[in-house]
């Protein structure tokens, strides 16, 4: 779950349709009625637009412009001391993780006068 969730999830909440065009996230509401269900999701976050973390349930693979890759896996190491990126049996978990991951940077907002000096 992410914060572009919340929205979906207040429409929910509140009995309010959705917008015509859709909305990217998805309400959290089955999650607060059963906090143990499991999503099967995976949350993107990117960092200056270059550097990436893929978090699913159990892992939380981050891959850095310059190539370095870190993973961890949250149910065996839920503080992230030991990173198992470089084990040969995580290749299949990498990869899947790695899949997620945009291909092609997305273009920067242009700055705005007066709100980014």
């Amino acid at each position: 779950m992410t914060l572009i969730d919340l929205y979906p999830t207040l429409l929910e909440l509140c009995d309010l349709a959705p917008p015509a065009g859709g909305l990217d996230g998805q309400s959290l509401t089955p999650l607060l009625r059963e906090p143990d269900h499991a999503t099967g999701r995976a949350v993107l976050t990117t960092f200056y637009g270059e550097h990436f973390s893929v978090r699913d349930e159990r892992w939380r693979y981050l891959r850095y412009a310059d190539g370095s890759e870190e993973l961890y896996d949250h149910a065996a190491d839920p503080n992230e001391w030991r990173n198992l990126a470089a084990q040969p049996g995580q290749t299949a978990t990498k990869a899947r993780l790695a899949a997620l991951i945009p291909t092609q940077r997305a273009p920067m907002p242009a700055a705005r006068p007066g709100k980014d000096d």
